[in-house]
């Protein structure tokens, strides 16, 4: 049987479950639940043990606190892929593109991905994907350009893309270069949301 290590490591929008095996990074989710939470659908869905590590998983937690800290726009971070296939993984591929500190629509990414007609399922990438902030789906967005939803918590959601738009804005990521943003993310979600 497979096993893969997890970490923990504390953000500002929750705890990081980071869970990596031998061909890299197969999850990381943020929460604020319990942490068999995390693990347990990990374990059913693939049928392996799940063990804790901190060590195999602080590679990715010291880009995580980089990432916060304003000093990392990308993550270097091989990716294991085994959780998504087909157009998901498509569509999370595309995401991986979008440019640190700007968004692109559901149906950009579409687009992106070659399937110009699957916003809704870009949507439904997004909201499933098991890697969460390395696969920056924060940055995918209506295409009126209000935020939607975000593992339900539209509060991280505004918080990593103001993160993100504020740090270009002062120049403070090393390798962006300062600009305006392109595209004003709006303070609240669009009624209906």
């Amino acid at each position: 049987m497979t096993t893969l290590r997890f970490g923990l490591e504390p953000t500002p929008v929750g705890t990081a479950v980071i869970v990596v095996g031998d061909d890299g990074l197969v999850a990381l989710e943020v929460t604020d639940a319990p942490l068999e939470h995390a693990i347990e659908p990990l374990v059913h869905r693939l049928g392996v043990v799940v063990e804790h590590d901190p060590s195999a998983a602080e590679p990715v937690a010291a880009q995580l606190r980089e990432y916060f800290e304003g000093d990392r726009a990308a993550f270097d971070v091989r990716i294991d892929w085994r959780l998504v296939r087909g157009f998901t993984r498509a569509a999370l591929q595309a995401i991986c593109d979008i440019p640190y500190g700007e968004t692109a629509s559901y149906g950009e990414v579409a687009i992106a991905a070659g399937a110009p007609r699957a916003a809704r399922a870009v949507g439904t990438a997004c909201a499933t994907t098991p890697i969460s902030l390395v696969v920056p789906v924060h940055r995918v967005v209506r295409a009126d350009g209000s935020l939607g939803e975000y593992g339900g918590s539209p509060e991280r959601k505004r918080f990593l893309v103001d993160l993100e738009r504020d740090a270009v804005v002062q120049g403070l990521v090393p390798g962006v270069a300062s600009r305006a943003p392109s595209r004003p993310a709006p303070r609240a979600a669009s009624p209906g949301s």
